[in-house]
């Protein structure tokens, strides 16, 4: 149970930092706030600090900074409404822009504990397509087609995404007798993947192991960093296209709020057993992926999400005047109830897992 409740806390601090982005321009840009809330549903308890009331409400899955004139005319000059565009797509995009530099702070955190795991290849399956196109152990692939590839998860990432495609693989072969640090010689080949029974997925035929660098020096180490949160960012669009292509089924690759606290409680739980490292690792690994994930799906152009909103300011901002509040209200409501509709599918999804 005592993880479960660390779950709940990651998540609620991934919220707050979303949250707290919405108020904190808010504030910047003099918008009068009327309440600002981590949870949903009843208070649990609230406090009134000038014109706005903090409040936590009972079911910790979201949150909320309520505006003065968000989604009605208001005379009042503090109100949402009567701001510049401008102003108003700063504090819609704060949101999932705060959420993206708190899983760069987790990420620097993962960084400077296990480095960066380099796509250089340690071992070829003999007969596999790489051992057929030349691929030799300790060659660093660069691109696979149109991606650049950073990382060994990329490679796995990319033929997921893609499965059977035919691969133009951009690679660099270590010239003998040079540091390893060195650029060495650049090559190209063409392979298919071929798929692995075993494995239920298209394969190279390469591994990867124990490839890790440590940042040398601030720029890289920032790099890497960044690296990490481009890593989830990609991971989630890539996993949107393939839900949208049939590749994967919606109830075995969508988990919602409950689902991710549990999986989230589990893995804190295992990993207290291997040292505050590990478990720290653990903790920055996930507010990492949930605060990309979070961001990221914020500003999707979907009703009633951030993205929605921005895309109505966008259009605001090339007409040179608003659409119809009572308009953008009616496809607003109407994204809330199929997002809440999704809710409750989701819900009872994770539900199904956890028995």
């Amino acid at each position: 149970m005592l993880y479960i409740l660390a779950g709940i806390l990651l998540f609620g601090v991934i919220v707050l930092v979303h949250e707290f982005g919405h108020f904190l321009f808010a504030k910047l840009n003099r918008i009068g706030v009327v309440e600002f809330s981590i949870g949903m549903g009843p208070r649990l308890c609230s406090f009134v600090r000038g014109e706005t009331r903090y409040s936590i409400k009972c079911l910790p899955f979201g949150g909320s900074c309520m505006m003065v004139g968000e989604d009605a005319d208001n005379p009042d000059p503090a109100a949402f409404n009567n701001k510049s565009v401008w102003a108003r797509i700063s504090v819609i995009a704060a949101g999932p822009v705060f959420n993206l530099i708190f899983a760069l702070l987790c990420a620097m955190v993962i960084v400077a504990q296990v480095g960066h795991d380099l796509p250089i290849l340690y071992d070829i399956v003999e007969g596999s397509p790489a051992d057929r196109a030349g691929l030799l152990p300790g060659d660093k692939l660069t691109r696979i087609n149109n991606r650049k590839i950073s990382s060994r998860r990329d490679v796995s990432l990319y033929l997921m995404s893609h499965p059977g495609e035919v691969l133009t693989v951009q690679y660099e072969r270590p010239v003998e007798g040079e540091s390893s640090k060195g650029q060495g010689v650049k090559q190209v080949a063409e392979l298919t993947p071929e798929f692995n029974e075993e494995y239920q997925s298209y394969m190279m035929g390469v591994s990867f192991l124990g490839n890790y660098k440590k940042a040398g020096n601030p720029l890289e180490f920032l790099d890497y960093s960044l690296y990490e949160v481009k890593y989830c960012i990609v991971t989630t669009i890539d996993g949107l296209a393939m839900l949208f292509k049939g590749q994967m089924k919606v109830e075995d690759s969508v988990t919602g709020p409950v689902g991710i606290v549990s999986m989230v409680g589990e893995t804190i739980e295992e990993g207290q057993k291997s040292g505050a490292a590990v478990l720290l690792n653990i903790i920055a690994t996930w507010g990492l992926l949930l605060s990309a994930t979070l961001g990221i799906m914020n500003l999707l152009p979907i009703p009633a999400l951030d993205g929605g909103r921005l895309l109505f300011l966008f259009v605001e901002l090339l007409r040179g005047r608003p659409v119809d509040p009572e308009k953008e209200g009616m496809v607003h409501a109407a994204g809330m109830a199929l997002l809440m509709m999704l809710m409750v599918l989701v819900l009872f999804n994770d539900i199904r897992k956890l028995m």
